[in-house]
């Protein structure tokens, strides 16, 4: 693309994740500006364009025949995920996606590798991920500061959601799984050494809505399949609980303990409280913006070969990585296997 102007982005759909958090943070951007916003309803696209900019288009398929898009961003319920990233792929656009990227890991792996044989970037918004306050955990996790790593616990949950959220609406890749037990998978995936798989799971199961609403996961790395005393996870989630968002790593001589560890406003200053045998340390960072930070990473990435499109590649990998974490849990806890991912 033309790199003096800025990365013109549309948007499929009016989501709120995108009113509350994306939108208001891509606003000001210097190298990116929203060019068009397409809902299924004309009303609520002018509305969207009326608070945030753009174009307003009627139906998704119309923005993707638009000439001044150059990226998608996609915040569509989750089993709309696969479609449209698909078909914005093939339109010639690169695509940011909110997590999870797909509902199983065969759509994620097809779509990671459909993305890399266009020459397309392809990102799943983990924006928490982008956090400065998780980097200087593992800064400190690798300086040291707590010994060799142990064991991890961590925790999302809130309370029960209004009866009509979609997110107990199965069609629509409901459950409490795909929407926020992805969170403490990914802390394990980006904190502990090794490559992770799922030693056992429980799912609680809601009759009337037909999805999960929370459980619990243990996870372990290789060693300690073979013996060798490698590190494990321990991880709870769900919307039938007190709020909670948190994770403590825990090492021979140590550990770390972090609050908000998923879900920090921008104005949040994190505390990182490190615990050891005779001391405990309290470290503030400044706050900052995750979903500004993630959008910067995609722009970066479609706009250069530089350090965003090496961190671009790797999380795309770590996509497929937890999609497939995700599906060894629903298999560990009983429940059918992901379905197909269809030949693209």
């Amino acid at each position: 693309m033309d790199d003096r102007r800025p990365l013109r982005i549309g948007v499929l759909g009016c989501a709120g994740i995108a009113a509350r958090q994306v939108l208001p943070a891509l606003a000001g951007m210097p190298d990116a500006v929203l060019t068009a916003v397409a809902s299924r309803s004309a009303g609520r696209a002018r509305e969207f364009a009326d608070r945030f900019g753009g174009t307003p288009v009627h139906g998704y398929a119309a923005l993707l025949d638009r000439d001044d898009v150059d990226a998608v961003y996609i915040p569509l319920p989750a089993a709309l995920h696969a479609e449209w990233t698909e078909r914005a792929l093939r339109a010639g656009r690169h695509v940011l996606v909110e997590k999870p990227l797909t509902t199983s890991h065969g759509r994620t792996a097809r779509l990671a590798a459909l993305a890399r044989s266009l020459g397309l970037r392809l990102m799943e918004n983990r924006m928490f991920a982008h956090h400065p306050q998780h980097a200087r955990v593992r800064e400190l996790i690798a300086d040291g500061a707590i010994g060799e790593p142990r064991s991890l616990t961590a925790a999302l949950a809130f309370p029960p959601r209004p009866a009509d959220d979609i997110r107990y609406v199965p069609e629509l890749g409901g459950g409490a799984l795909l929407d926020i037990g992805y969170y403490p998978v990914q802390a394990a995936m980006m904190l502990l050494p090794g490559r992770l798989e799922v030693a056992g799971a429980v799912l609680h199961h809601d009759a009337r809505t037909g999805v999960d609403t929370g459980g619990d996961v243990l996870l372990r790395a290789e060693g300690a399949t073979r013996g060798e005393g490698g590190a494990a996870a321990h991880l709870t989630f769900g919307f039938r609980h007190a709020y909670r968002s948190r994770y403590e790593v825990w090492g021979s001589s140590g550990r770390i303990i972090l609050d908000r560890a998923f879900t920090p406003p921008a104005t949040w200053q994190p505390v990182l409280r490190i615990e050891q045998q005779d001391r405990e340390e309290r470290l503030t960072l400044p706050p900052a913006n995750h979903y500004r930070a993630a959008l910067e990473c995609f722009v970066g990435a479609v706009r250069e070969d530089g350090p965003e499109r090496a961190a671009l590649e790797t999380a795309l990998d770590d996509a497929v990585r937890c999609a497939a974490l995700l599906d060894a849990v629903r298999a560990a806890a009983g429940l059918p296997a992901s379905e197909p991912a269809p030949a693209l």
